[in-house]
C-alpha cells in the first residue's frame, strides 16, 4: 500500500477524530489571538453584551420563564424576545470554571469558549456533506475554505456569544441533512435542525422554510421519498412543539411575529402536519403531487393570513415612527442591489464560486446517484444568493452554504491541474486555484469586518462606513473607547444609580458597571428607546422631564459615538448638539472623572421642577 493510499484511508476512516482535533488547534488559535479581547470582556456588540446579562439574571436567580431584562428601564425591564436556549452552554461553562478560577475569570473564559462550540458543529456538518457529495477525504478542503469565510467565521469568533454562531450550525446540519440518501435519516435531521433554529430565532426562518419546499420537492420528483418527507414533517412539528414548551419565554407566550410565539408554532406544526398527510396520500402521477403540495402550501399561507394578519407587515410590530428613524435605516437590512457596485462585487463573490462549484458538480452527477443530493444543495445554494437582494445580512449563510461547491469545485480542478505536464503549472495552477477559491470568500465580506466593529442593531447603522474616512476613524474609536473595561468600571466609584445615555451604550454600561441604564436597540421597546431619541434631540427641558420620568440620575454621554452624531444631524440645536457645543443648562453638574476618560457625566437636578422635589 503506498504513502498516499495509507494516508487517505486514516483519513477517511478516523476522519472525525482529525476533525475535532483540527477544531481543537483552531480554537485554540482564536482564543489565543483574541487574548486581549477576553481579558476585557470586550464583548463585541449589544446584542453579545444583552446575552452574558441574560445568563448572568438566570444564573443569579431570575426565572427560567423571565426574560425581561430589569437593568434597563427600571423597574418594569426591557422585553427580550430571545429563548433560554443560547444560554446554556455559556452558563454551563461558567460553572463548569468558577470553581478553579473565580466568578470573574470563568465568565471572561465563558464568552471567550462559548462561539467556538458552534464552529465544531457546522464543520462536523459540512465535513459530512462533502464526504456525501465530493468525496471521502475532501473534509480537509471544507476546514479550509470555511477560513477563508470572513463573515461566517465572525459569527464563531470568541466573545461573539450572541445566537446566530448556533443558527448558521443549525443551517450547516439542514445541508447535510436535505444531501443525505437516507430518507429517515435525513428528513430528521432537516427537522430538528430547523426546529432547533427557529427556537433559538426567527433570523433563518426563510431557510427554514426553504429547506421543507426542497424535502417537499423530493416527494414530487420521487413518490420514494414519502419517508423522508413524512419523518421530516412530524419531526418538524414535534421538535418545534417541544423548543417551545422548554425554552419559550412567558413574554413569548403573546400573539407576537418576532420569535417562536403561537402565531409561528401553529403555523409550524400545520404545515408539517399537511406534509405528512400528503406523504400518506402519495399519489402516482407527480404532477398530481405537485399539485397536492400547491395546494397544501396554499392552505398553510390561506389560514395564516386570515388568522394573523398583524404578520403580514414587518414582524417588528414597531411604530411608524421607530420605524422611519430607526429600523427602516439598518444597514444590513439593506438589498443587495442599492449597494455600490464595489461593495456588491465584494459580497457576491464567494457565495457565486460556491454556486458556479454546485452546478458544474450537478452537472457531472446528472447520471449518478449524486445528483439528487448536488441538485438539491444547488438550489439551497441559489436560494442563498438571492436571499442577499433582499437583506444583505444574509451574507454569512450564504458564504456557508457555498462551501460544498467550493470544495467541489477544488476537488475537479485541483486534480486536472496536477495531472498536466510542465511542473510550473502544476504547482502555480494548483496554488492559484486554492487561493482564488479560499480569497474569493475572503474578499466578500470586508465590508462585513468593519461593520462587526460596531453594534449589529442600533442607531449606529446610520453611519456610512468609509474605510479611509479621518471621521469615520475618530468615531470607531470613540464607540471602542467609552465601551472599554476600564472607562466604564470607573463609573463604579459613585453609588448605584439609574444612568441616562445611548441606546447602544445601554447594554454594555450594566455588564460592565453596577448602574442600570434607560434602553438598549430591542424593537419590543420602542418607547423607551424613542424616548432617548425625543430626548437628545429634542430642547432641554424635554430631555429633563424624559430623564425624570424614567428615573435617572446621571447623564452618561460618549462624545463621537455613532449615535451621536445621528442626534446632531438630525436636530441642531437640539439638547445633544447643545451639549456637543458645551452649552449646558443650569440643571446639570458635571461629574469628575479619571483623567483620559472618554465618557463625560453629569449630575441631573430635578428641583424645581412641577410636581418635583429633590433628585429622585
Amino acid at each position: 500500500m503506498t504513502r498516499h493510499s495509507s494516508f487517505a484511508r486514516e483519513l477517511d476512516r478516523h476522519w472525525l477524530r482529525w476533525l475535532l482535533l483540527a477544531w481543537v488547534v483552531l480554537a485554540a488559535w482564536f482564543l489565543w489571538q483574541r487574548w486581549n479581547a477576553v481579558h476585557w470582556l470586550a464583548l463585541s456588540d449589544t446584542d453579545d453584551n444583552m446575552r452574558l446579562m441574560q445568563v448572568r439574571a438566570w444564573l443569579g436567580g431570575q426565572g427560567w420563564y423571565d426574560l425581561r431584562q430589569y437593568r434597563l428601564n427600571p423597574p418594569g425591564g426591557l422585553d427580550i424576545h430571545w429563548s433560554r436556549l443560547v444560554d446554556l452552554p455559556i452558563a454551563g461553562l461558567i460553572l463548569l470554571f468558577k470553581p478553579f478560577a473565580g466568578p470573574v475569570w470563568a465568565e471572561r473564559l465563558a464568552v471567550g469558549i462559548a462561539p467556538l462550540l458552534p464552529m465544531g458543529v457546522a464543520l462536523i456538518a459540512l465535513s459530512v456533506t462533502v464526504r456525501r457529495l465530493v468525496s471521502p477525504v475532501a473534509w480537509p478542503l471544507a476546514v479550509l475554505f470555511l477560513l477563508g469565510c470572513s463573515s461566517t467565521l465572525l459569527m464563531f469568533m470568541p466573545e461573539r456569544i450572541d445566537h446566530h454562531g448556533w443558527q448558521l450550525a443549525c443551517l450547516a446540519w439542514t445541508v447535510a441533512g436535505i444531501a443525505d440518501h437516507r430518507q429517515a435519516r435525513g428528513g430528521m435531521v432537516v427537522g430538528l435542525s430547523s426546529a432547533l433554529s427557529l427556537t433559538i430565532g426567527l433570523e433563518l426562518l426563510p431557510y427554514c422554510a426553504m429547506a421543507g419546499a426542497i424535502v417537499a420537492l423530493r416527494w414530487v420528483w420521487d413518490r420514494a421519498e414519502a419517508r423522508r418527507l413524512t419523518v421530516y414533517g412530524a419531526t418538524l412539528a414535534g421538535a418545534s412543539t417541544i423548543g417551545f414548551v422548554a425554552f419559550a419565554s412567558n413574554a413569548n407566550y403573546a400573539m407576537r411575529c418576532d420569535a417562536l410565539t403561537p402565531v409561528w408554532l401553529s403555523a409550524v406544526v400545520a404545515g408539517g402536519a399537511l406534509l405528512v398527510l400528503i406523504a400518506r396520500i402519495g399519489p402516482q402521477a407527480w404532477g398530481a403531487r405537485l399539485a397536492l403540495t400547491l395546494v397544501a402550501g396554499a392552505v398553510l399561507a390561506g389560514a395564516f393570513a386570515t388568522l394573523f394578519p398583524q404578520c403580514l407587515a414587518r414582524p417588528e410590530g414597531v411604530s411608524e415612527e421607530l420605524a422611519r428613524t430607526w429600523l427602516n435605516n439598518v444597514r444590513e437590512a439593506k438589498p443587495l442591489y442599492t449597494m455600490p457596485g464595489r461593495t456588491i462585487l465584494l459580497i457576491v463573490t464567494g457565495p457565486i464560486i460556491g454556486l458556479l462549484g454546485a452546478i458544474f458538480a450537478t452537472w457531472r452527477a446528472r447520471r449518478s446517484a449524486d445528483f439528487v443530493g448536488w441538485a438539491v444543495v444547488t438550489l439551497f445554494t441559489t436560494f442563498a444568493v438571492a436571499m442577499l437582494f433582499w437583506q444583505i445580512r444574509s451574507g454569512p449563510a450564504a458564504q456557508l452554504l457555498a462551501i460544498p461547491g467550493t470544495v467541489a469545485l477544488a476537488w475537479m480542478l485541483v486534480p486536472w491541474l496536477l495531472s498536466r505536464r510542465h511542473a510550473a503549472v502544476r504547482v502555480l495552477g494548483t496554488a492559484g486555484v486554492i487561493s482564488l477559491l479560499l480569497l474569493g470568500n475572503l474578499f466578500v465580506d470586508q465590508v462585513g469586518k468593519l461593520l462587526s466593529m460596531l453594534p449589529d442593531s442600533g442607531l449606529t447603522k446610520h453611519v456610512r462606513i468609509k474605510p479611509q474616512d479621518a471621521r469615520t476613524k475618530q468615531i470607531l474609536r470613540a464607540g471602542a473607547r467609552c465601551a472599554s473595561l476600564p472607562a466604564l468600571q470607573a463609573l463604579n466609584r459613585l453609588p448605584r444609580a439609574v444612568m441616562f445615555t445611548h441606546v447602544d451604550l445601554g447594554p454594555r454600561l450594566i455588564v460592565a458597571t453596577h448602574h442600570d441604564g434607560i434602553t438598549g436597540p430591542y424593537h419590543r421597546n420602542g418607547d423607551a428607546i424613542l424616548d432617548v431619541h425625543h430626548a437628545f434631540q429634542g430642547d432641554p427641558d424635554n430631555f429633563r422631564t424624559i430623564a425624570r420620568r424614567h428615573g435617572a440620575t446621571y447623564l452618561l454621554t460618549c462624545p463621537n459615538m455613532a449615535e451621536t452624531t445621528v442626534y446632531r444631524a438630525r436636530s441642531p440645536g437640539g439638547f445633544y448638539d447643545q451639549l456637543a457645543h458645551n452649552k449646558m443648562p443650569g440643571w446639570l453638574s458635571p461629574v469628575p472623572l479619571p483623567k483620559g476618560s472618554p465618557l463625560r457625566l453629569w449630575r441631573i437636578d430635578y428641583s424645581g421642577m412641577a410636581g418635583s422635589s429633590a433628585n429622585r
